[in-house]
């Protein structure tokens, strides 16, 4: 990991003694939805500060709001913590690990005089709280006895009260100038059955109180959140201070904002519930599920966190850094396979009708380890519709009326005769013939060609069902509305096609769920590992060989 202002300000933490020399981090998930890329970050910042300073790294589930919070959730995120690659040994911890212990400190704040039970509905408390321009008012219920206060406070938890009827709020100050030590609540009515906890408990305490407490229980060092808990430190400081124990440091970085798509769970549930994707591991999500079904790699997924790095700035990163990211990771590991997307058919008249031959290919030029396979050749192949073009234009280099390619691994053709249908005019088959002396080489006359394509043997290959994405948005940035819209107008309708009629190579019908290939000259592409079946792979690809989605302009 690459210097930053965080490891500043734990180096010099580690210079004055501070924490008994420890560094002890965390990554406290609330168990509400699926991680996604920005979570990824955290996550790699967390564990990656620890490994740093050979200390410690948590997970802690802040499980305080029954109504959003499932086992799902906490499964999901366990998987995608493991499949980065990353390790909690046995510190996996819930926020409802210490309800009775949180419940003892607000107790102990009632005690002090520094929180209440109101009875106001949160309407008037917002009221109350004024606005950055006015000064808040007090709460009528704001000094009640302390004996009053554990009363009630006790009652709440008994299920006296019905949802809504009275919170308990920190007494601080309703005339500071950051709204949030505006009396804030801790602990609100939930009659919510807990998915770990069931019924015991019918009041749950708010995050801002839970998230400092667990830390300090933990003897966490080092709380590190994005920007938008700023705000919030001093409540947090307050609190720890307040109780009078282990204190923390909090320290917030700039969260991770991608190009072309949304980092909001609760957004990201909206385009699974409206039926937007198809599911939380849609592959054109950016959920760690989604680009793990879509064939990214964990290497890639830290590589790319450790190349954006950690600011106190906020910024759109491109969406091509990421892909890149991946880029790297696969040219080195992938297999090399042909397989064409959108086929044309074409016939070496002068090829024998009976014959076969199996020609030998490179399985991956950046690793001679993984050695080479046989790809079958015959006397008609397809190769893509776009390479080939009946009136060529002036740079167009693959296969026209007249010219000749090389077909990568085997022979050149020359473009014979064009076949159409006669109703509609569209090309059914093009007509070539081969130079049998050109096989794996260059012609003994020593010609030249400028197009090499790729092709795979009609006789041989299998069709595929194989599905291409594009960006989930149609703009940079998708809060970027016009008048009247929302963010989901900028919605891209060609994120997704889906290409029935594909041809590759028999080498990999059998491939496993999961596996990854780069289709040459196509992209690198990945068996998809729900809705493949044995035999019959559907790939996803997963970028492009080169950014070019991003110099085009996106039609909604």
């Amino acid at each position: 990991m690459a210097d930053n202002f965080i490891r500043e300000i734990i180096d010099r933490d580690l210079e004055n003694g501070k924490n008994e020399k420890r560094v002890h981090t965390r990554f406290p998930p609330e168990p509400n939805g699926y991680l996604h890329i920005g979570h990824a970050k955290s996550i790699c910042l967390n564990f990656g500060l620890a490994e740093i300073y050979n200390g410690l790294c948590n997970i802690r589930f802040d499980d305080t709001n029954p109504e959003t919070e499932d086992d799902e959730y906490v499964e999901s995120i366990k998987e995608d913590i493991k499949w980065l690659g990353l390790d909690w040994g046995n510190r996996l911890y819930h926020a409802s690990d210490y309800f009775e212990q949180i419940y003892a400190y607000a107790v102990k704040l009632i005690e002090k005089g520094k929180a209440y039970v109101c009875d106001l509905d949160l309407e008037k408390i917002r009221e109350y709280r004024g606005t950055i321009k006015e000064q808040g008012k007090e709460s009528p219920y704001r000094n009640r006895s302390i004996e009053e206060n554990l009363d009630l406070f006790e009652r709440m938890r008994n299920g006296e009260f019905e949802e809504g009827a009275c919170v308990l709020r920190a007494k601080i100050n309703m005339m500071s100038p950051n709204m949030i030590m505006r009396d804030p609540i801790i602990y609100r009515i939930r009659k919510e059955s807990h998915y770990r906890t069931g019924d015991k408990w019918c009041i749950y305490p708010l995050y801002d109180f839970t998230h400092c407490l667990s830390d300090s229980i933990e003897e966490i060092t080092h709380s590190i959140c994005t920007l938008e808990f700023e705000t919030r430190r001093e409540l947090y400081d307050w609190f720890l201070d307040e109780l009078e124990l282990h204190h923390p440091q909090q320290i917030e970085f700039a969260r991770l904002n991608l190009g072309y798509t949304v980092m909001s769970k609760r957004r990201l549930l909206e385009l699974v519930d409206e039926g937007f994707v198809d599911g939380w591991d849609d592959p054109r999500m950016p959920t760690l599920s989604g680009l793990r079904r879509r064939g990214y790699t964990p290497v890639s997924i830290r590589n790319f966190c450790e190349r954006i790095g950690v600011s106190k700035f906020n910024s759109i990163i491109d969406l091509v850094v990421l892909e890149n990211s991946v880029r790297e990771d696969l040219n080195k590991h992938a297999a090399r396979v042909m397989g064409v997307l959108r086929p044309l058919k074409i016939v070496i008249t002068n090829y024998p009708e009976d014959k076969e031959e199996e020609l030998e290919a490179v399985n991956n030029p950046e690793d001679e380890a993984m050695g080479v396979r046989k790809v079958p050749f015959s006397r008609e192949i397809y190769i893509e519709q776009d390479d080939f073009q009946e009136e060529p234009h002036k740079k167009f280099f693959r296969l026209s009326p007249g010219k000749e390619v090389r077909l990568r691994y085997a022979y050149f053709i020359k473009c014979e005769k064009v076949i159409k249908d006669d109703k509609t005019g569209e090309i059914k088959e093009v007509r070539c013939t081969y130079d049998p002396a050109t096989r794996g080489g260059d012609a003994a006359d020593g010609r030249k060609v400028k197009g090499t394509l790729h092709w795979v043997s009609t006789r041989h290959a299998y069709q595929a069902k194989v599905r291409l994405y594009d960006s989930l948005f149609t703009k940079r940035d998708p809060n970027e509305v016009d008048e009247g819209e929302n963010w989901k107008s900028n919605f891209n309708p060609a994120s997704l096609e889906t290409l029935e009629e594909c041809f590759i190579e028999p080498s990999v019908k059998s491939a496993a769920k999961g596996t990854r290939y780069q289709f040459e000259r196509q992209g690198y592409f990945c068996v998809d590992p729900v809705d493949s079946e044995e035999g019959k792979p559907v790939f996803n690809r997963i970028v492009p060989l080169r950014d070019t989605w991003s110099k085009i302009q996106i039609k909604a």
